[in-house]
């Protein structure tokens, strides 16, 4: 996601024409997974990512993290020479000197006040591919030896310089297969990455539905986007929220499996910031059909997962208005 910040808008506006089109016939019925509502994660659930270095944001251990959120995904996994293959360092000097131990201890706690901690692959620089069956073993079993070795409860996939679908569903397939039914899996795309089925990234969510628990687009850095009803949303509004999110609704995900990603203060993104009051509106907009702009959903969504937000750290060094806003919002939805 977000080690500096990265994508333009511009570049990306230039193919909405072409994914117009892709539109016209773009959703699927598919029947409700019940894969999401396995996972030891509740209902409605607030997503963080907790950076693992310093860039300005406040310098945070796991245990500072708060409450309000359920989901913390720590940033980042690195890549080895292996292609597929994952490690995970804990930047302790960049923390302040917090120890491999502390970490571990520290995931124990969270996961002992009920809260997820998983692993997240990629970011803005991330360079793990997978792209055939070595390196989506080799994936496999290096997130499952990391998962055993920290006490993860999962992973995030985050990658943002291209995935591939089929190698990338065979490795989270076969992760979710070792890791058993206690297994959480999140996933961040980009906008543009979820704007039609026939999109690398959709694919792979939809092929992995029965052990996904939640996909959190994020809804900034990204210009202007098609809605589900083929008009184009300027970002930083409550329609850009919920006509994107309608695609990912209407287009074969479950409503359990559907999160909005925002970031938690002006400095956590480059652009596409909204207040929180606006993640709310959104939230109420797909879930009851209340607070909306002026796309409204044909159908309301109340089963929708919840939010993230880049960062936890971004979000402490604005006196954690965001999780004080968005946690308990979500917490009471339907």
């Amino acid at each position: 996601m977000h080690r500096v910040r990265r994508r333009t808008g511009a570049a990306i506006a230039g193919g909405l024409t072409a994914l117009a089109l892709a539109l016209t016939g773009l959703f699927t019925t598919g029947a409700p997974t019940a894969g999401a509502e396995t996972r030891a994660v509740p209902k409605h659930a607030v997503t963080g990512y907790w950076q693992n270095f310093n860039n300005g944001a406040t310098v945070q251990k796991l245990s500072d993290v708060p409450g309000d959120y359920d989901i913390v995904a720590v940033a980042f996994a690195d890549a080895t020479g292996t292609p597929g293959q994952l490690a995970f360092n804990l930047d302790s000097a960049g923390l302040g000197g917090y120890t491999v131990d502390q970490f571990k201890a520290d995931i124990k706690a969270k996961q002992a006040d009920g809260k997820s901690v998983i692993l997240s692959v990629g970011g803005e620089k991330g360079a793990v591919s997978v792209n055939d069956s070595a390196s989506a073993s080799a994936f496999a079993d290096s997130a499952y030896k990391l998962m055993q070795e920290y006490g993860f409860d999962g992973v995030d996939i985050d990658l943002e310089n291209g995935l591939n679908s089929t190698y990338m569903s065979q490795a989270l397939k076969s992760l979710g297969s070792k890791a058993g039914s206690g297994f959480v899996l999140t996933m961040a795309p980009q906008t543009i990455d979820m704007q039609s089925t026939s999109a690398e990234y959709f694919k792979t969510a939809l092929a992995v539905k029965d052990i996904l628990t939640v996909v959190n687009m994020q809804y900034y850095n990204s210009g202007s986007m098609l809605g589900c009803d083929g008009k184009v949303y300027s970002q930083g509004t409550v329609d850009f929220l919920t006509a994107l999110a309608c695609i990912q609704l209407e287009g074969g995900l479950d409503p359990s499996q559907v999160g909005i990603g925002t970031p938690a203060s002006t400095r956590g993104a480059g652009s596409g910031y909204v207040e929180p009051s606006v993640v709310n509106d959104a939230l109420d907009c797909l879930a009851k059909g209340t607070g909306c702009g002026s796309f409204k959903p044909s159908k309301t969504y109340p089963g929708i997962r919840g939010a993230m937000t880049w960062s936890t750290n971004w979000d402490a060094a604005n006196g954690n208005a965001w999780s004080k806003a968005v946690g308990p919002h979500v917490h009471g939805l339907p």
